[in-house]
């Protein structure tokens, strides 16, 4: 198997960081790189955008800037920055925009956690339409590893 760039979505949540640690395994073990990305979801920005009063676009920057200090954050004192070729991102919905990032960069595996419904009940579209994650499996071709929260340490076979 040759994994060179592993795609890892992140909300800033114990689930997302729990991925992250993998995604570092991961990319040690195959001398890969890794893109981590984070979605604003534009639904929930227009729907903030309503309540404040503020243009879309006022919303979209705050929230993006929010994020940019969210990845600073997450990623202070963690031992991968080395491996990182970049941070993202994006506005949209969710599952697409890693869709996309996932066919514009040509990652060789997707690396995520409960993006998006954190695996509570969930909101009634993901009842029906399935969350992120499903969403993400069934659309793109490539691997997609979901890692749930308090999965085991990462295990390293021995030589």
């Amino acid at each position: 198997m040759d994994i060179s760039l592993i795609l890892v979505p992140t909300d800033f949540s114990e689930c997302a960081r729990n991925s992250l640690d993998y995604a570092k395994k991961f990319a040690e073990r195959f001398d890969a790189r890794l893109i981590l990305l984070h979605v604003i979801d534009n639904r929930e920005a227009a729907h903030f955008s309503k309540y404040s009063k503020d243009p879309i676009e006022k919303v979209l920057e705050r929230l993006t800037n929010q994020a940019k200090q969210s990845f600073r954050r997450f990623l202070n004192g963690w031992d991968g920055r080395d491996i990182v070729r970049e941070t993202l991102v994006s506005v949209g919905p969710p599952f697409q925009e890693i869709a996309m990032k996932a066919r514009d960069f040509q990652v060789d595996l997707i690396l995520m956690g409960g993006y998006g419904s954190q695996g509570k009940g969930g909101t009634i579209e993901e009842i029906f339409f399935g969350s992120t994650v499903e969403k993400v499996v069934r659309l793109l071709p490539c691997p997609v590893l979901c890692i749930p929260i308090g999965w085991p340490e990462f295990v390293q076979e021995e030589k």
